[in-house]
């Protein structure tokens, strides 16, 4: 039995939480979680947690904002009540897969704005470079606003006399000009006044009369789009970066959680992040419910989990073959429709497609599909968090999946009842045995070997 110890169970996946408490043979934490009718969340901690390390279980998935407010909460009540120690115990992690969208998904270079500045009759551009003086050639005559010649003369002027005076700085600055300094009405900033003065007389008339005109005197559409100014690229919010800063302003003083579907998400946290392995779960599953198993495939539905794939195969001796997207679509709405093709033989053998997370089932299901159409007689799918949301689990009653394994990462109950395709792997010892790893200040490495 482990003391000094609390785990507070969040409502996201309540049966995780009575298997972790079980195996520390110590009671669930009492904490009260529930609504205001106006749709806040509420949280009481109903036992002391004073100087004790606590642990608070929380999934990233169903309602996964209101679980992430309902954790954050939870974290500062627990600080707040004088806690020692407060640890974040997260199987799935919320908002783990928008770690690496820096901008929008076209990925288009920089184009400049369109302007007066990058027209072709406008004499300089970004790609323009300044004339190289020449002992043969003349210097260029500089901008036409007289600023080049006025430095010109003055440092001709304070080589001579040391100082300046108002006659040699007019010199300086009408030097260049042939017929002497220009008039104001030809002057740039001139017409540019009386240009936007002509403008504000031409709008201020037109919203007299009840007419509203575009830039060319058109009535512009009401429906137009809004169009961003090119030039930039449309960034969107780095989500990472936000849901690591929350949890360390709530209080965190830890995090633990299993296969981030990025790694490099754990650089986003200034606190220590264990992130536990499925894989000696699913390798010891391949061991002993697939038979032959060496003479099967392990399989990569993308080119993004080859890596994860690839450590499987390694420690089983076993083959390896990858699924690429070829010519892939650029938008996301449009990636459904790539074409999958498949590096490796699976011919007459059977196929073990390995990811970390299966949300619309769509790509394991069609990497299934392919699988068969090449030859494999069998196809078994290994998945660490089964979300399954939408018709995932239609989907997969439907396809060429003869199995799908999932871990209870997240709830798997009602998943389980609807497809008789899947099975479950349970999780809550590793977390437990993390859990009183962490409380006794041992190490976890354990946890970490693949084989």
């Amino acid at each position: 039995m482990v003391r000094n110890i609390v785990v507070l169970g969040g409502s996201s996946h309540a049966q995780l939480n009575t298997s972790i408490c079980d195996y520390l043979q110590i009671p669930t934490g009492n904490v009260l979680l529930s609504k205001f009718s106006v749709g806040e969340t509420r949280v009481e901690i109903q036992e002391s947690v004073r100087g004790k390390d606590v642990y608070i279980l929380q999934s990233g998935c169903g309602r996964v904002n209101d679980h992430l407010v309902e954790l954050l909460i939870a974290i500062s009540a627990c600080k707040t009540a004088s806690a020692n120690k407060v640890t974040a115990v997260c199987p799935l992690f919320p908002y783990s897969r928008q770690s690496d969208i820096p901008y929008n998904k076209t990925g288009a270079p920089l184009s400049k704005a369109s302007n007066c500045y990058n027209k072709p009759d406008f004499p300089y551009s970004f790609e323009s470079k300044p004339q190289t003086p020449h002992p043969d050639h003349p210097p260029s005559l500089g901008l036409t606003n007289g600023v080049n010649c006025l430095h010109k003369g003055l440092e001709n002027w304070q080589a001579d006399n040391g100082t300046p005076d108002a006659h040699s700085i007019q010199h300086g600055r009408n030097g260049h000009f042939v017929r002497g300094p220009p008039n104001r009405s030809d002057t740039l900033d001139s017409q540019k006044s009386s240009l936007s003065y002509r403008q504000r007389n031409w709008s201020s008339s037109s919203l007299a009369n009840g007419i509203n005109h575009g830039e060319n005197g058109s009535a512009p559409s009401k429906d137009a789009p809004f169009q961003p100014r090119p030039g930039y690229k449309q960034w969107v919010a780095q989500a990472g970066t936000l849901i690591a800063n929350l949890l360390i302003c709530a209080g965190a003083d830890h995090v633990i959680t299993m296969d981030l579907h990025d790694p490099q998400y754990q650089g986003f946290f200034d606190i220590p992040v264990d992130n536990l392995y499925a894989r000696p779960l699913l390798k010891d599953y391949i061991r002993k419910k697939i038979p032959d198993y060496q003479q099967a495939v392990v399989v990569s539905p993308d080119a993004g989990g080859a890596k994860r794939a690839t450590a499987i195969a390694d420690g089983l001796g076993m083959p390896f073959a990858l699924i690429h997207k070829e010519r892939r679509p650029t938008k996301i709405t449009d990636r459904q429709n790539a074409t999958m093709m498949l590096v490796g033989d699976v011919s007459n053998r059977t196929t073990i497609l390995v990811d970390d997370l299966a949300d619309t089932s769509n790509t394991i299901t069609r990497a299934a599909k392919l699988l068969k159409k090449e030859g494999a007689t069998k196809v078994y799918a290994l998945i660490t968090h089964g979300v399954l949301s939408g018709d995932a689990i239609e989907r997969i009653n439907a396809s060429a999946l003869d199995k799908v394994v999932v871990t209870n990462s997240v709830p798997q109950e009602e998943h389980k009842k609807r497809c008789p395709k899947l099975e479950v792997l349970e999780v809550g010892h590793i977390f437990a045995e993390a859990i009183r790893r962490v409380h006794h200040g041992e190490s976890i490495s354990a946890l970490f070997q693949y084989d």
